[in-house]
């Protein structure tokens, strides 16, 4: 309320402004590169770019541009002035909360565009358009974007095949040509740290989870250690940003596997350095399939988690999936160890399945965007 007086004084000054956000606390998806592709290429843009006051990446956002603080009352002034508000997460705003009853209520009628988290694969309903209404959705292949239009409700033209901003990041890197990652998802059942009151109790729980013991086992086995030990292999094991509370609770005698932290290390970084990648539903693994890198997916859980996580949507993992599926710990490293003896070489049948897949292959997704949300507001 106190935000709205100045946003209407301001919007006579700054009549397309851009608003770009990630989730607030980081600065390393498809929010932060869009923002350095304006900076860079678009001067003549005016964008901000939200991030939390103490975040490890500010100094980062800084270098590239304009930002204010998260949350802040600045950030509700812009966030009612912008033309265009931008954002790789469904609640890159202000307060998530208020906005999606401003938002979606019809309450607040303003501009937004969803860049996304990742190519979406399964169900996810609280990306359909009654919980959203959102005015421009980027997908980036040609079976998403069918999926999508076709299932999560959107009016007609909001959907559109533009390709992921960080996607232009991609190309053309250079790879530890013995680095392993095991880079796990989360499961909803886990808990949630945005409520968590007592964190020991928390903790004491995550401990008799069956996601705990499955990856502690990976961590220790005893194949994958010797791969290490005997081959010079390394391994970087880095958990969700909802279970880095709990990186504390894995340990392994393997003295060339590593738990990595965050700010310490990051999602991007240790992406695209790694040769393989252990996962199991998450999104990075359309990330690791465009740069044509070889993964395996562990998948001890499937029934609970499209039961109590994400449905299944049109991706099948067997049929269209980027590498083999395991239930257990010995059968990956077993895979793992087999594919390191061939230097990590792609088999033809995944890569077969990426070329298929990523039928929007080049580094011009963040002018496609530039371009799409040009048209529609200029």
């Amino acid at each position: 309320m106190f935000a709205l007086p100045v946003a209407v004084f301001k919007k006579q000054k700054r009549k397309d402004l851009w608003l770009i956000c990630d989730n607030g606390k980081e600065a390393a998806d498809n929010g932060f590169v869009f923002f350095k592709y304006l900076c860079k290429t678009q001067p003549e843009q005016d964008c901000v770019f939200a991030v939390c006051k103490g975040s490890p990446d500010r100094q980062r956002v800084e270098a590239v541009g304009k930002t204010v603080n998260y949350g802040s009352f600045s950030h509700w002034v812009l966030y009612l002035t912008a033309r265009v508000n931008i954002s790789s997460q469904k609640g890159g705003k202000p307060n998530s909360a208020v906005c999606y009853l401003l938002e979606v209520y019809g309450l607040l009628k303003n501009n937004r565009v969803f860049l996304q988290h990742g190519v979406i694969l399964t169900d996810i309903e609280f990306l359909y358009y009654k919980n959203t209404g959102m005015s421009l959705f980027v997908t980036s292949t040609t079976r998403e974007y069918e999926y999508v239009r076709d299932n999560y409700g959107y009016p007609k033209g909001v959907v559109k095949l533009l390709g992921l901003p960080r996607f232009d990041m991609l190309h053309n890197l250079p790879t530890a040509e013995k680095q392993i990652l095991i880079m796990p998802t989360w499961r909803e059942w886990l808990g949630n740290s945005s409520f968590v009151k007592n964190i020991d109790k928390n903790i004491s729980d995550f401990l008799e989870t069956e996601y705990y013991r499955r990856y502690l086992e990976l961590l220790n086995n005893e194949k994958l250690k010797k791969l290490c030990e005997e081959k010079g292999f390394s391994v970087k094991f880095y958990l969700h940003r909802e279970a880095q509370r709990f990186a504390d609770c894995f340990s392994s005698d393997n003295k060339k596997l590593e738990i990595c932290k965050y700010p310490e290390y990051r999602v991007d970084e240790l992406l695209k350095s790694s040769a393989f990648l252990i996962t199991d539903y998450s999104s990075i693994q359309t990330d690791f399939a465009y740069m044509k890198k070889p993964l395996c997916y562990f998948q001890f859980d499937y029934g609970r988690y499209t039961k109590e996580h994400y449905k299944k949507g049109y991706f099948s993992y067997e049929k269209d999936g980027f590498g083999p599926v395991f239930t257990t710990a010995d059968e990956v490293a077993e895979y793992v160890t087999a594919l390191a003896e061939m230097g990590f070489k792609n088999p033809d049948k995944y890569r077969i399945r990426q070329d298929n897949f990523f039928d929007l292959f080049d580094a011009e997704n963040c002018k496609r965007v530039f371009k799409a949300i040009k048209d529609k507001w200029s």
